[in-house]
């Protein structure tokens, strides 16, 4: 399982959790959290290293 997929299931989980025991203005701050995260540190990177991420994603990351 990829590092992506483990990603995308932990969040379903958290969301879903989140939905089923908590209010709903909790709920929506978790899924705000969970996109805002990745984005803030994307937006973080220099211009370099934004580039050797996105050649990473194209040939895959270690080949």
């Amino acid at each position: 399982m990829s590092p992506i997929q483990k990603y995308a299931i932990g969040a379903g989980v958290a969301v879903l959790f989140s939905w089923i025991f908590l209010p709903g203005w909790v709920t929506l701050l978790v899924v705000l959290g969970l996109v805002a995260a990745p984005v803030a540190g994307y937006l973080m990177l220099d211009p370099s290293q934004r580039e050797r991420l996105k050649r990473a994603r194209r040939r895959g990351i270690g080949r």
